[in-house]
């Protein structure tokens, strides 16, 4: 338990209903007493857990500063394992600016990002996983999101990890057992037997690396920027998907000179939606930027909507881009099919032969026609088994996947070491080390520095 008592406001700044001061730590009774008086009289210190008491916020002069809620939370029985008291007063920053001054100055320390959540897990509340949870909930833009960091907040990553590790831990003591005991009698491992159990934790591991892409996508947002020559559409589908004017639309090529990014909200799918400027060689030195821009783009998304204007055709520029670009990132557009005169309809058919093995969608961004069928593409082309998430774990963060990337690794040479019939103590040394890169994820093996790093992003309040 650390012996200070931190405090801090732990909703939005601006103008609200409810504003809430979160204090935490062995004097928050003592400290919230002196600047809390209950309606009758009675002192916090006295009161039950998890009991909530009405009252006012006084200055030392005596002076009302708000109305309050003062709800008490003792330890162990709290988010952080210490005593909690959470006043909730009106929402004016001015009101809890002040009321937070006035703890400051009976002893509370201003908390550090995420130092709640950080004793919370310094105090076995949560382990490390399940406190990165904390930040994808606050953060989920979509429900989807939502439902998958609170999964992983219910424990349920820890869960599938800790078996993983369990399980290695079983082989370590088998194997050591057989080193420091060779002529004992007990049970004794074979050769397929270690095996067996090391492909039942790959295996395991593997499944929950699977879910990793969708996992990331739904944290994150999945990058998709619209790409193509000046004036094919790029704006106006932007425009259309996103139902509002976002970006500027002429009939003057080069009018986006630089990125503009939003995002949408696609079927539970968050997507990072990046409008760039068109492809071309031009001598403004402005519109030169926004095309360097759009290349670096290129580069980082997850998807490129490449935009063809097929009053125009497809331009030698577009097939050396296409070439030059893996097919599993693009979906192509044709747009403009509503422009297309009855007479030249025989285009649509050359286009269709020279883009094939590409996918390909025919719309037009501003009659909105086919932008429900691209919708239903990006989900197939991300989410093939649907968006229901299933109460099991799924990976989201990054720091994780490298974790399980590197156990994996320690798992595949301890299985080299066994097929090899190397000796057990240089197995034992692989097995320990997928142990160790698994404790990572918790946050069971991970030093201190790391640790305040990753608290340290953490919003203040939390």
């Amino acid at each position: 338990m650390s012996e200070d008592t931190i405090a801090a406001i732990s909703t939005a700044y601006g103008p609200a209903g409810i504003g809430i001061i979160r204090i935490s730590g062995p004097s928050a009774a003592e400290i919230v007493d002196k600047v809390f008086q209950s309606k009758k009289g009675i002192k916090l210190k006295e009161q039950e857990t998890y009991r909530i008491t009405y009252g006012y916020i006084r200055d030392k002069d005596g002076g009302l500063v708000d109305e309050a809620l003062a709800l008490t939370m003792w330890k162990p029985h709290s988010f952080t394992g210490e005593d909690v008291i959470e006043l909730q007063c009106h929402g004016g920053m001015v009101v809890l600016k002040k009321l937070l001054n006035l703890l400051l100055a009976e002893g509370a320390r201003l908390a550090d990002p995420g130092e709640f959540s950080k004793r919370a897990f310094l105090n076995g509340r949560l382990d490390l996983s399940q406190a990165e949870a904390i930040m994808d909930l606050i953060n989920a833009k979509t429900e989807t999101a939502a439902s998958a960091a609170a999964n992983n907040l219910q424990g349920l990553l820890t869960l599938d990890i800790k078996q993983c590790r369990q399980l290695i831990l079983e082989i370590i003591a088998y194997l050591e057992a057989d080193i420091d005991f060779p002529e004992e009698d007990f049970e004794r491992l074979n050769q397929s037997e270690i095996l067996q159990r090391l492909e039942k934790i790959v295996r395991k591991i593997e499944k929950i690396l699977q879910t990793f892409k969708g996992g990331r996508i739904m944290r994150e947002g999945l990058k998709t920027a619209l790409v193509g020559q000046p004036n094919v559409g790029k704006s106006s589908l932007l425009n259309t998907i996103l139902k509002t004017k976002r970006a500027i639309v002429t009939e003057v090529p080069g009018t986006t000179r630089d990125t503009i990014e939003e995002y949408y909200n696609l079927g539970g799918i968050p997507l990072v939606l990046i409008d760039t400027a068109g492809i071309r060689v031009t001598e403004d030195a402005v519109e030169k930027i926004g095309v360097e821009k759009t290349k670096d783009v290129i580069k980082e998304a997850d998807l490129l909507l490449y935009i063809l204007d097929l009053t125009v055709g497809l331009t030698a520029e577009d097939e050396a881009f296409l070439q030059e670009t893996p097919r599993d990132k693009v979906l192509i557009l044709v747009n403009k099919v509503d422009l297309l005169p009855s007479e030249k309809q025989g285009i649509t058919t050359q286009i269709q032969d020279k883009l094939a093995g590409n996918r390909v969608l025919f719309i037009s961004a501003t009659e909105q026609i086919g932008i429900t069928e691209l919708e239903e593409e990006i989900k197939k082309l991300f989410f093939s088994q649907g968006l229901e998430i299933k109460n099991e774990a799924f990976l989201t963060n990054i720091r994780h996947k490298r974790a399980l990337d590197l156990a994996l690794q320690a798992l595949e040479s301890a299985r080299q070491g066994v097929r090899q019939e190397i000796p057990a103590d240089f197995i034992s040394i692989d097995l320990k080390n997928a142990l160790d890169y698994l404790g990572e994820i918790t946050g069971e093996t991970l030093d201190e520095e790391i640790i305040n790093q990753i608290f340290s992003r953490f919003c203040l309040g939390k």
